[in-house]
Formats: C-alpha cells, sequence, structure tokens
C-alpha cells in the first residue's frame, strides 16, 4: 500500500446544504434552508445534481428536501464521522495544521510535528476564523453502490456536536448495530444571539419518520443476522477502514481542502495577498503567522 496516500470511503456524491454564488465578480458562500445532493462533477454553473436528489424532492410532493433517508457504511461512529480543528492553506488547499484541542499534527520548517493543540479559541494562529474545524460524515443511499457513500461537510459546531452524539447514542443503544439502523438526515434550525436572531440550519441525524426507535433497532437486528449469514463481515469492514484512515497524516487531499476554504472559510482581505509584478505570489500575513507560531513552539 502506497503510504501517506489518503485512503477514504469511495465518494460517490456530495450532501449540501448551501452553494458558491457569483456576486459582483467574487466567488461567495450562500447558506440554504434544504438539502442538495451532488455529483462530484463541478461546471461554471455549479455541482451537477445527483439522480437521487430529483427522486427525493418527488418523494417529498415537490417541496424542499430537509429529510434524506440514509444508512451508515460503518458501525463504529468515528469511522463515520472525522471531525478535527482544522488550518488550510488558502491557495493551495494543503492542511497547514489539524488539532483535536489536544495535540496537533503541524507543517513546520522541520516537517510534521506534533505540538500542543490550544483550540481555535486559543491559538494565536487560528486569529480571524482560518482554522474551524471540519466534519466529514459519511453515509450510504439507494442500492446502487455497496460501500460507496455520500458525504456532507460541515465547518458548523452544531452540525459536528449534533451528529458525534446522535451516532454515539444509537450506537449504545443498538448494542453496537449502527451499520444496519434505518436512519435520516434532518434540516434543523434555530436563532442564537450570535446569528442576530436570524435562522441557522444544521443536520441531526434521527430514525425515520415510518419507524419508531425500537422498531428500528429490531430491523437493524434482523438485518446484521442476514448480512452475517451471507457471510458480510462488519467488523473486518470496520478494521480495513481503520487502518485505511490510518496510512496518511491527513484523510482529505488538497483539492477537498480548496473547496472546503470556497465553501466555508472566510476570506480576509489579510489573505488576499497581491501579486509582485512577475506574478509570483506574495507571502501572505498567514504563512508569515504560521513561520512565527513555528519559531514560538
Amino acid at each position: 500500500m502506497i503510504k501517506n496516500l489518503a485512503i477514504t470511503p469511495p465518494i460517490i456524491g456530495r450532501i449540501s446544504i448551501g452553494r458558491v454564488v457569483e456576486k459582483n465578480g467574487k466567488r461567495l458562500p450562500e447558506k440554504d434552508d434544504q438539502f442538495t445532493l451532488t455529483t462530484q462533477i463541478q461546471t461554471r454553473d455549479g455541482w451537477r445534481l445527483h439522480p437521487l436528489d430529483e427522486a427525493l424532492r418527488q418523494e417529498a410532493n415537490g417541496g424542499k428536501l430537509r429529510a434524506i433517508p440514509v444508512r451508515m457504511l460503518f458501525d463504529d461512529p468515528d469511522l463515520n464521522l472525522r471531525a478535527e480543528y482544522t488550518l488550510f492553506d488558502r491557495k493551495t488547499g494543503r492542511p497547514l495544521c489539524v488539532g483535536d484541542g489536544e495535540t496537533c499534527r503541524r507543517q513546520t520548517e522541520e516537517g510534521l510535528q506534533s505540538l500542543p493543540c490550544p483550540s481555535p479559541d486559543t491559538c494565536p494562529l487560528a486569529q480571524g476564523g482560518a482554522c474551524k474545524p471540519y466534519g466529514r460524515l459519511s453515509v450510504r443511499m439507494g442500492d446502487d453502490d455497496d460501500v460507496g457513500v455520500f458525504v456532507f461537510r460541515t465547518t458548523g459546531f452544531n452540525s459536528i456536536r449534533t451528529l458525534a452524539a446522535r451516532l454515539r447514542y444509537y450506537h449504545a443503544l443498538s448494542g453496537g448495530l449502527l451499520a444496519t439502523l434505518p436512519l435520516a438526515l434532518r434540516l434543523r434550525g434555530k436563532s442564537t444571539t450570535q446569528s442576530h436572531r436570524s435562522p441557522i440550519y444544521y443536520v441531526d441525524l434521527t430514525v425515520r419518520d415510518d419507524t419508531t426507535l425500537d422498531a428500528a433497532i429490531a430491523d437493524a437486528q434482523t438485518l446484521a443476522q442476514t448480512r452475517r449469514e451471507r457471510g458480510l463481515d462488519q467488523t473486518a469492514l470496520d478494521d480495513a477502514a481503520r487502518l485505511a484512515f490510518g496510512n496518511s497524516d491527513f484523510d482529505f487531499t488538497e483539492e477537498e481542502g480548496l473547496h472546503i476554504v470556497e465553501e466555508f472559510v472566510p476570506n480576509t482581505e489579510s489573505e488576499m495577498a497581491s501579486t509582485t509584478k512577475d506574478s509570483t505570489p506574495a507571502a501572505s500575513p498567514l504563512s508569515q503567522k504560521l513561520a512565527r507560531c513555528q519559531q514560538s513552539s
């Protein structure tokens, strides 16, 4: 196996609650109050819609798509939801620093180093919103692919906190049968003082509307037994995924990082460094700040 290669579940689609729009010649993120399912093909007009998007909207009688039936690929909650504090290089999409609030992996002049992670609230490198929690939830949808997933990416604390809690609770309640539970992604709204009482939307995970928790767990037990009888080894799948995630220091690519900074990370004026006459990019204040933090670490 090639080392330092991010090996993640095969992605066959995206789940988003927003998009990037062009205004006054600038590409800016715009939030939405519904789900959108897309392929991985992006054109000048945006991401192409996945066929499941139209099918689910028809089931919703043409209304807004605010609930999606899903299953998890893994029993282990931490394999389904990957989340860390992440600082991206805006120009290249490379992760500069990734941490969990206790320790971080940071790119330095001496290479990748493990350092204390004080979290974005107190880290000098994170000022200006450059470092954010970055979560990736992988879910199975439909029956067209056995191990392919749709990915919901977010930098929102509300979504990450809620999804992490639900995954752990359902894992405990079902006796570890997370991969066979019939679940649904659900869009919820709330307002806070920080949002100036305007509604903000986040993603929740629940059992489906047509069932109860007791019935969902019974279904999960039946499906898990059926899979075992057919020779499907869920434990081995989780072990293989855990090994694959550990094959690289970061389990996402630079291309993914570029999409993330465009959709979620604010582009402050200090980061919009001009170029010199020979078109060589000037050193940005972010790069200078990173260098100072490396020297003081």
